[in-house]
Formats: structure tokens, sequence, C-alpha cells
């Protein structure tokens, strides 16, 4: 031995081989220490920054609109006549619901197939309120159904009176050029000397026009005289290049557009039905259902199925000559015409192709230009 001490090794902190259920009897300086676990507290704050943002965003609006499929109506709801015969099958009208998104819709409108975005100003213009687009869409309504009624009888035989006294002027847009010239009221009842009876005449007439280009419009504006109701006017408009500020003061503009810059009405009508048929189309506005609406009275007003007992739906407007014009909102209307069991979707010669791309395999797409192609079709059921 050389004389060194060695000292003992220090006495061990750890407890080994210790019965859980003897842990009240080791001291509380010698129990480790339990660690809780991190992940509750990551996911509560993921939580709580999601529903912070949810909070944040849902108030946030953006400049576009939501189409998505709308509901599908049994057109013999929205229909009556004198002592209609009974049918097997249905005919639906199409629809298109539409809603101003948030941040939150977008992004869910984003990943939904069914459902596509417009830019605001493609569906409310700039300076248009949404009371002021709501008047519109049931004025077209009003036009479609009793166009629709002329087109049924008149197919079917019947003698029928049908006349109107003009578009009416109700309103400019935010930049108009027609300020100034028209007055809030004034008929118009001549484009460049073609008579208009009817707002689509108007719409028609005046629809396709390049900025410069100067339309002659004959108005009868009404004056305030007990012996004279309206005094009129030819008044010429150069057409403007279509421009307008959105809410959020941002400028849309399209150069090759012509823009007149007011909102029409139908005038006065002096229509003389031989048989008594009402539409009651309750809130609903636009002119698309036309077509349908005439297809339901002749099938209600004569002995044969026009359905064949099928479920048949449709859309497109309707002009007092039989032509079906071109709507809004295909895709979605043809995803609702699936999800309503159609077996065939009657749909506008302009929405065909899009349409035939909805409807994939699922649905028969038949292609309309006028009623008589829809006719035509139905017999072979």
């Amino acid at each position: 031995m050389d004389g060194t001490i060695t000292p003992d090794p220090p006495a061990s902190t750890e407890i080994e081989d210790v019965d859980t259920d003897d842990w009240e009897d080791v001291p509380e300086s010698l129990r480790p220490r339990r660690k809780l676990p991190k992940w509750p507290f990551v996911l509560a704050a993921v939580v709580f920054a999601i529903v912070v943002g949810i909070v944040a965003a849902w108030p946030i609006n953006l400049p576009y609109y939501a189409l998505s499929p709308g509901p599908v109506n049994d057109v013999t709801d929205y229909i009556s006549v004198d002592e209609p015969s009974a049918t097997q099958g249905d005919l639906f009208f199409l629809t298109v619901s539409l809603q101003e998104v948030n941040v939150l819709e977008y992004v869910a409108a984003q990943l939904n197939p069914e459902v596509d975005l417009s830019p605001r100003e493609n569906i409310r213009p700039a300076g248009t309120s949404q009371e002021q687009l709501r008047d519109q869409n049931l004025n077209l309504m009003e036009q479609s159904k009793q166009n629709a009624i002329y087109v049924a009888l008149t197919e079917l035989g019947y003698d029928v009176t049908f006349e109107g006294s003009g578009a009416r002027v109700t309103a400019f847009t935010e930049v108009s050029a027609a300020e100034g010239v028209l007055e809030a009221g004034d008929l118009i009842i001549a484009v460049d000397g073609t008579a208009v009876e009817f707002l689509d005449d108007a719409m028609s007439l005046l629809g396709g026009r390049r900025p410069g280009d100067t339309v002659e419009l004959t108005i009868d504006r009404p004056v305030d005289d007990p012996d004279v109701a309206f005094e009129r006017h030819v008044v010429e408009i150069t057409l403007i290049p279509y421009r307008a500020v959105n809410e959020d003061e941002e400028i849309i503009e399209d150069p090759d557009r012509g823009m007149v810059g007011v909102f029409l009405e139908n005038g006065e009508t002096e229509i003389v039905f031989p048989v008594d048929v009402e539409i009651d189309s309750q809130n609903i506005g636009g002119p698309s259902a036309g077509m349908m609406f005439s297809l339901e009275i002749m099938n209600q007003l004569t002995d044969d199925d026009l359905t064949g007992g099928n479920r048949i739906a449709g859309t497109g407007t309707i002009r007092q000559d039989g032509t079906v014009g071109a709507i809004g909102g295909i895709k979605q209307k043809v995803f609702g015409a699936i999800d309503a069991g159609a077996v065939y979707v009657l749909v506008p010669d302009g929405n065909y192709d899009e349409a035939v791309a909805a409807a994939g395999d699922v649905i028969t797409v038949v292609r309309v230009v006028t009623i008589d192609d829809a006719l035509d079709f139905l017999a072979t059921l």
C-alpha cells in the first residue's frame, strides 16, 4: 500500500427495480421527473390559430360570385291551365345559385368541381345595387313567361294577340353614354328605325356593337300635361367602351364592348290569349326557364304525354319566334339535372359543348336551337 486513500464513489441517485406500487415509500427528491407530452400544446396552438384566422377572414368579402347548382323545379308546380291532361313523366327547369363569397368560401369553391367563380362585375356591374339586379331579373322572368305562353299557344294553332309598347329606361349605370341624353321613364320604341316592342328586342338590337358606334333611338318621353301623355324624340347616342368601377374602386374595362349604360324594363303590354294559362314564377328571376315553360304548357293542353314517361330537365330562353337562347351557368344546371335523376337534359345550341363536357356519360344532352327541335326530340320518346 502506498498510503493513498481512495474515496468511495458517491451514492447513486437512481432508483432501480422499484415497484411502482411502492413510490410512496421513495423520497420525493429521488423520484424521476415526469415529462408532459408537447403535442397537446402544439395542437391547441394550431387550432387556436385556425379559429382566429376563420374569425378574421369570415367578414372579408371578395369581388367574386360563386355559381353552384340551384334547385331543380318541377314545371307542373308553376303552371296551371283549364282542364290539364294527365302526364306520366316530368319536366324540370334548372336554376343556378349565386352567392358573393368571402375568403374561406372562395377557397372552398376552388376545391369544388361543381362550383365556378365569376368576377362580381360580370354578374352585377359596378354601380348596380343588388336590388336593381333583382328587379332586372324579375322583369326578364315576366317577359320570359309571356313569350313562353305565346310560343306554346301558337305552336298549338291558337290565335294570340301579343303587343308591347317598348322598353322603358329605369336607371343609368355609373359610367353611361346615355346620361344627359335619355331620362328615366323614357320609352324606347325603335333602334335605328327598327321597332322595339319589348325589353329583349332592345337588348338584341343594341347588343354586339363596338365603342364608337352610333345608335339612333326613337323614344316617347312622359310629360306633365293632362292633354298629352308623352313627347316623341329621336336621339343619337355614341357608344363608349365598357368601363366600370367595382366596390374596391378598381376599374374594369373592355375596350371591344360597346356600352349604352342604361337599365331597361318592359313598357305596357297588351296580350290576349284564347286559353287561360297562369305561370306562378314565385320569386325566381331570369329568363332561362322559358323553353321549359312552353313545353309544359303544351304538355298540359294536349292529350299526348310529351315526356314519354321520362324525367326530362332543360334550360334556355325563349323568343316569340320560338328561338331558344343560350344561358349562364350551364355546367351547374347539368349537375342539378343529374342530381334530380333526369334521363335527358335539353340545352341551347350555344351551351351544348360545355353541357356535354359536364354531363360525361351520366346524362344524355340534347341540342336545341328552336322549340321545334325540342318537340322533335320528345316525339322520339
